[in-house]
C-alpha cells in the first residue's frame, strides 16, 4: 500500500495536494494523512494542557478539510485520516512515517510558507528521512503531469536511468530533459531550465537529495521551483 502524508494547516492548497496524492496513487488502496502539527503547550498544570490543546478550527479550514473528505468519498481506492501531531522530534517524525507506511510526503507550497518554527522543522526533518516529497509549486498540481526535468546534483554519483526506473515504478512522470546543477545557483541555470521547460512543455522538476545538519536561518534562500512555480520531486540519493 502506497499511503501518502500532507504536512497542512489547512489552506487552500491543501486540496490540491490531495488531488496529487490521489493522482500518484494509480488507483491504488492507499491511505492520505493530513498531518496538522501543533507546539506542545509550556505548562505544568493538567487542565491547563488539555485547554490549550483544543485549538479549533476556523470556517476557512472546516471548508477545505469538508472539500478533501468530499474528494476521498468519490475516490474508490482512498482512506483519509486526520493526524493532530503536538510536539516534534526526529524519532517522532521517524515513527510517524514508518507507523503510517509512508510513501510520498507531499507539501503544498502554503505549508512551506509557515514562519512557526514547528512548521519550519518538519520540512527540514522531512528532507532527512529516505522516502521522497514532493514539494508543490505556486499554481495547482495538474493531475495530467508527466514530463519531468531532472535537475543533476554534480555532486551524486547517479544516473539518469536509475532514475527514470525509480520514476516508472513509483509514480507516473517520465524525463525528457535534464540539466546540471551548478551548486544551487539558479541565476546560471534559469536559462537552460526556462527553455527546457519551454520546449518540451515540462510539468515538474525532479532532484536528489541527501540528509542536511537541521538549522534555522532568519533568511530563507528561494528555491528553483518556487521561482518557476512549478512542483520538484524530491528524492533521497541512497533511497534510489
Amino acid at each position: 500500500m502506497k499511503n501518502f502524508l500532507i504536512p497542512t494547516t489547512l489552506k487552500d492548497d491543501t486540496i490540491s495536494a490531495v488531488k496529487a496524492a490521489i493522482h500518484q496513487s494509480k488507483q491504488n488502496s492507499c491511505e492520505i494523512i493530513l498531518m496538522l502539527v501543533s507546539e506542545t503547550p509550556d505548562t505544568f498544570s493538567a487542565s491547563h494542557f488539555l485547554r490549550e490543546m483544543k485549538t479549533g478550527l476556523t470556517t476557512s479550514q472546516e471548508e477545505v478539510l469538508e472539500t478533501c473528505r468530499y474528494m476521498i468519498d468519490h475516490t474508490s481506492n482512498c482512506k483519509i485520516k486526520i493526524h493532530n501531531q503536538y510536539g516534534l522530534s526526529l524519532p517522532i517524525f521517524r515513527n510517524i512515517i514508518e507507523a503510517f507506511t509512508v510513501k510520498l510526503v507531499i507539501l503544498p507550497h502554503s505549508y512551506k510558507k509557515e514562519t512557526k518554527r514547528i512548521h519550519q522543522y518538519l520540512i527540514q526533518l522531512a528532507g532527512n528521512q529516505k522516502c521522497p516529497i514532493l514539494h508543490l509549486g505556486i499554481e495547482p498540481f495538474k493531475e495530467d503531469s508527466n514530463k519531468a526535468l531532472y535537475i543533476e546534483n554534480g555532486k551524486a554519483n547517479m544516473h539518469v536511468k536509475d532514475i527514470q526506473q525509480f520514476l516508472s515504478d513509483n509514480f507516473s512522470f517520465e524525463i525528457v530533459s535534464q540539466t546540471a546543477k551548478l551548486e544551487d545557483n539558479y541565476e546560471d541555470l534559469a536559462p537552460y531550465l526556462d527553455e527546457a521547460i519551454s520546449k518540451y512543455d515540462i510539468d515538474l522538476l525532479v532532484e536528489t537529495r541527501k540528509g542536511e545538519k537541521i538549522k534555522f536561518q532568519k533568511s530563507k534562500k528561494e528555491s528553483i521551483n518556487e521561482r518557476l512555480g512549478l512542483p520538484i520531486l524530491s528524492l533521497y540519493e541512497e533511497f534510489v
